[in-house]
């Protein structure tokens, strides 16, 4: 039986342009995929309104065009998807794998902010939110990078939000889903995400869908030492700048390429 051809994928969130710290983790993942002859995929994960900022999508999709990294297909975005999304809670509730929920915010940190699982469960879907419960044991994957990682989901965080009180589909879901209906073999982001993977792999696996390799790198640190981001006012990439970023890029992934091109640099870089 033959592996599936790689597919690979930059999911961005569209709630501002992309810094030094998101362009590392588009070119990291372009690169696996370049390296191995597979298909790069981007993916705008639209499925939170409220943390969206107005153009921020097309703005991303330009960068990326400028530094030229170029996708294949057309672009997937999950604010046309949540048909997908409800049919997969609806298995999980049938499958008794996930449960309607109404406790709040104060009363899960008065339990250690650890869900404690389905014995909370309501039988009402009004004013809830829907839980997904989580194994009584490790779970564990091979990181490409990181190497073998395992984590307690039920001592973490225990059983979690897949589709929020306010209707909209929680990130973990969206995500998962998505991975899976888009067939991506590889998922290349930042250990800022690390913690996200099992919680994506258990969704997987109660769905019965196939799983995708990952691997998680370090993240771009500021002065201070804080993970670069949008909410503490990295500054964006620009396209008149992209030689230098684009080297600047590179070379935090310990890649050394001194050539004015975008489109040389990413062929030297190959």
């Amino acid at each position: 039986m033959t592996s599936p051809r790689y597919r690979g994928r930059f999911a961005p969130t569209p709630s501002g342009p992309l810094h030094l710290g998101s362009l590392v983790m588009a070119l990291a993942s372009w690169l696996d995929a370049r390296q191995q002859q597979g298909e790069w995929l981007v993916r705008i994960d639209d499925i939170d309104p409220p943390r969206e900022t107005p153009g921020a999508a097309d703005t991303i999709l330009r960068q990326l065009e400028a530094f030229a990294l170029h996708w294949d297909g057309q672009v997937h975005y999950q604010s046309q998807h949540h048909e997908a999304y409800q049919a997969a809670v609806q298995q999980l509730l049938l499958q008794g794998d996930a449960f309607y929920c109404r406790l709040s915010r104060k009363d899960l940190a008065a339990l250690g902010n650890v869900h404690p699982g389905k014995h909370l469960s309501v039988s009402s879907p009004e004013d809830t939110a829907v839980r997904l419960s989580v194994p009584a044991e490790a779970l564990c994957f091979d990181d490409r990078f990181q190497g073998r990682r395992c984590f307690r989901l039920d001592q973490q965080e225990g059983a979690f939000v897949i589709r929020r009180r306010d209707g909209l589909f929680a990130y973990q879901l969206a995500c998962a889903v998505d991975d899976a209906d888009m067939a991506i073999t590889d998922v290349i982001r930042g250990m800022d995400l690390i913690e996200s993977t099992p919680r994506q792999i258990h969704l997987l696996n109660c769905l019965q869908r196939p799983k995708p390799r990952y691997g998680h790198l370090p993240v771009v640190l500021d002065r201070s030492g804080e993970k670069l981001s949008k909410s503490s006012g990295a500054a964006a990439i620009t396209a008149d700048q992209a030689p230098v970023t684009l080297q600047r890029a590179l070379a935090h992934l310990g890649i050394d390429v001194e050539i004015d091109s975008p489109e040389q640099m990413l062929l030297a870089a190959l």
